[in-house]
């Protein structure tokens, strides 16, 4: 499109099959195509090839990296470090653009002035119309009002240049991209929302999913070092429950070390709490969803061991992170 500025797309996967659906999905928009899609491929130990003919009319464009595990914040940084276009066009692999997404996406880059250093596409999460979300179709549902997530985010390559990209430290896809949209904004540059959408299916995952999630808490502890406890508020973000796991967790210690020094009345006082406090949290999960034998069972299990868990990783994280500086040495 005449007078849209080229981009091109980096993709990180670690071979899932929606990985097809993402390539199918963009080699169907038409408009504005990217100049190159880089696919990172970053499975510790590939089996089979890719479906990278899923990307029709755009396979002569694909190019792939291989980077071996090392988590997508490494694999992103791989990719855009050999763009050699104006910006760069971060997709997840489990979402599917739209078919106008390109022209979109070309009247976003148009419109962002030299002040803009990325602009941040539209998730939409389909849900069942037959019933109410679970608890994992909520959480994914929320990232439709994520801030500068990286499941369609556009940057100005010359921004990730300045900035250092991606902090490797956030080894899974949680926090980092907040951590590089607070730094790109300190280096002077806007972050806009653009009008484009992408599609962001729910992922298939089993009722326990909610429980290895729990190591973001360690990621949340990597951010207060780096960038405040104020960082909440600046990047947008949701305050999460860890406040009350550590009231919970507490509730639980104080309990078993009141029985065993004998103070009954004590022990019975903390086991109430921690009853009172586990139960608000399984309530608060299990009321807006489907209220199936199954959920209600997972949602029970989940919320006892999900406040130590929580609390394990993010003083796993505090310790860990201690003496952590911004990428860049900024701060």
């Amino acid at each position: 499109m005449t007078g849209a500025p080229g981009y091109t797309v980096v993709v990180p996967t670690i071979g899932r099959p929606c990985l097809a659906e993402c390539l199918r999905a963009l080699a169907a928009a038409d408009g504005h195509p990217p100049h190159e899609v880089v696919v990172v491929d970053d499975r510790p130990a590939p089996d089979g090839d890719l479906p990278l003919e899923t990307a029709g009319q755009l396979l002569d464009r694909v190019r792939t990296l291989r980077t071996g595990g090392q988590g997508p914040a490494a694999a992103r940084n791989a990719g855009w470090r050999t763009v050699r276009t104006p910006w760069t066009v971060f997709l997840d692999d489990d979402v599917q653009v739209l078919p106008d997404w390109s022209r979109r996406l070309a009247e976003d880059l148009r419109a962002a002035g030299p002040e803009v250093g990325g602009v941040q596409g539209q998730l939409r999460v389909p849900l069942p119309l037959d019933r109410r979300p679970t608890d994992w179709e909520r959480t994914t549902k929320g990232l439709e009002n994520a801030a500068w997530v990286t499941a369609d985010m556009a940057y100005r390559t010359e921004a990730l240049k300045r900035t250092g990209g991606f902090d490797e430290r956030f080894p899974r896809a949680f926090r980092e991209d907040a951590d590089l949209a607070l730094r790109v904004q300190r280096a002077g540059w806007s972050l806009t929302r653009g009008a484009r959408v992408t599609r962001h299916p729910v992922r298939p995952a089993h009722w326990w999913a909610s429980l290895p999630a729990q190591r973001g808490n360690a990621d949340d502890a990597l951010m207060n070092r780096l960038h405040g406890r104020d960082w909440w508020d600046r990047a947008q973000a949701p305050r999460g429950r860890l406040p009350r796991h550590l009231a919970v967790t507490g509730a639980a210690l104080a309990a078993a070390s009141c029985a065993l020094s004998g103070r009954r009345r004590a022990a019975a006082a903390c086991v109430a709490l921690w009853t009172l406090g586990t139960a608000e949290f399984a309530l608060a999960r299990i009321l807006p969803g489907p209220r199936t034998g199954r959920e209600i069972a997972g949602m029970l299990g989940t919320s006892v061991l999900i406040p130590p868990l929580a609390v394990r990783h993010w003083l796993r994280g505090v310790v860990r992170h201690r003496h952590a500086r911004p990428l860049g040495g900024a701060g």
